[in-house]
């Protein structure tokens, strides 16, 4: 027992130490979209880790949009500002999405890849988290404008990759469910900062300017947490997704469309009119959700307003997991299109509704949002092949809805008030709608989605024609061969 303990323990070392030296070797952030790296046909066990790692980012972007969300009413209380004037977040934050999914971060993905442009997002979101940390301090509503348009081009830059790598990674029968499992974390983010804000921000100071100073110190956090989780992503082993290993995997699901050209992917923009559309009256909602209710229950102060905001966005996060679930069971077009038919059955009455009736179908609603986003982004891409990379900077782009519809409800606020203004996100909803019975009722549409429901990519091991657990199984049988030699 003590020469095999021995044994593996020497081994366990050269293995560590093996390890040390590959990850301190000098990294490359450049792959060759021409080469197969495999990535594409990766099993449930092997994507674990990349995953974990990608899901992180979704966590973080989360926390920073709920925390927007938090701080709009309170800027407009601290500094005097009107409803639609304070949607300038908003406009900044969301603004951002299409330069840097269309733009830059976009460049970077197709020149050098995934990998780059996780580490880049990063980046811009720590240096915005920084310029943050004195706008707070000095009360400059315009300076933190500023310093949230960087922040949004670092997480666009961030979403631009991170949907579609959490789609491709894995087998592409489960994409949908993947990406939705990844931002219910998103989701946890969101319910995290509304509960920092009321409790820990707003809870004794209330709305005195001195609550905003409480704020910089987070950023500042953030700032620092973001360029070391960028050093991480440079020297973790993540798999690169090249645009040979995307055509790969829609020609072996029989899903390609990529023998069009770009500019006919219709079902790809129609994909994007839909999010812009979505993210629009989403966004709305959470942003004027404090005013919505500090206006229609009386005797309800915007830190109680927060909790309740909190609450929201817990509802948010439990129907994501709960869509993960149906999926399991029940393909994924038509979850999604019974969740968007409840987003519009349950914002209609809010509208009319008034105390804890109202907010209770604000609840409703949100609950029903939460995965039409990332089942969006799945579908929307599905069959793109080698226009995966560009394809994924439209549908991203598409959150851009972010920056229009909140200062569209924010105006009709002003001139009459939140809740009758809660018709214009209905409206958004109904436009995206369209998308949703396509996916569903349309063949041209439906065929391409349902076709990797029966790709057996990632569940049969390419070399032993086994499935998942035979195939890892074999993998270290091999290790351990390698191991004794």
């Amino acid at each position: 027992l003590f020469i095999i303990f021995h044994g593996k323990t020497e081994v366990n070392m050269a293995i560590s130490k093996e390890a040390i030296k590959k990850a301190l070797k000098k990294q490359t952030l450049k792959t060759s979209d021409k080469e197969r790296t495999r990535a594409a046909e990766l099993t449930l066990r092997e994507s674990i880790y990349p995953l974990v790692l990608v899901t992180l980012l979704f966590f973080l972007w989360g926390f920073s949009y709920g925390l927007l969300d938090t701080l709009n009413k309170h800027f407009q209380n601290t500094l005097g500002i009107s409803k639609s004037r304070s949607s300038g977040l908003q406009a900044a934050y969301f603004g951002a999405y299409p330069l840097a999914s269309l733009g830059h971060a976009n460049w970077i993905l197709r020149h050098y890849g995934y990998k780059a442009v996780f580490i880049w997002g990063l980046c811009l979101y720590g240096v915005g988290a920084l310029l943050a940390w004195p706008c707070i301090l000095h009360r400059s509503f315009g300076g933190f404008c500023a310093a949230i348009f960087v922040i949004g081009n670092g997480l666009g830059s961030l979403e631009t990759a991170a949907n579609p790598y959490i789609t491709v990674c894995g087998p592409p029968r489960f994409a949908e469910i993947r990406i939705n499992l990844s931002q219910a974390f998103n989701g946890v983010g969101t319910v995290v900062a509304p509960v920092l804000g009321s409790y820990v921000f707003f809870n004794k100071t209330g709305d005195d300017p001195q609550a905003l100073k409480n704020v910089q110190w987070v950023y500042l956090a953030i700032g620092c947490f973001t360029f070391a989780l960028a050093v991480v992503f440079y020297f973790s082993p993540i798999p690169e997704i090249t645009d040979a290993d995307m055509a790969f995997q829609a020609e072996e699901t029989h899903a390609s469309t990529d023998v069009l050209p770009f500019r006919k992917q219709y079902r790809l923009f129609h994909a994007a009119f839909a999010q812009f559309c979505y993210t629009g009256a989403q966004v709305a909602i959470a942003t004027y959700f404090i005013n919505y209710v500090t206006e229609t229950r009386l005797g309800t102060r915007s830190a109680a307003g927060a909790k309740f905001l909190a609450g929201a966005q817990g509802a948010f996060s439990t129907g994501r997991f709960a869509g993960v679930l149906l999926m399991k069971y029940i393909r994924p077009r038509w979850v999604f299109l019974v969740y968007l038919t409840a987003c519009i059955i349950f914002i209609a009455p809010s509208i009319t509704q008034r105390g804890n009736t109202g907010m209770s179908m604000l609840y409703m609603t949100l609950f029903f949002e939460s995965i039409i986003f990332p089942t969006i982004v799945a579908l929307g891409m599905r069959g793109l092949g080698k226009y995966t990379k560009r394809g994924s900077g439209w549908v991203i782009a598409g959150v851009s809805g972010g920056a229009c519809v909140p200062a569209l409800l924010g105006r009709v606020a002003d001139v009459h008030d939140t809740a009758l203004a809660m018709v214009v996100p209905l409206m958004f909803f109904v436009a995206a709608w369209s998308y949703a019975l396509c996916v569903n009722f349309v063949p041209a549409y439906r065929d391409i989605v349902d076709s990797v429901q029966t790709a057996e990519i990632g569940i049969v091991h390419p070399d032993l024609g086994g499935d998942e657990e035979k195939a890892n199984d074999s993998v270290l049988e091999k290790g351990d061969v390698q191991e004794k030699e």
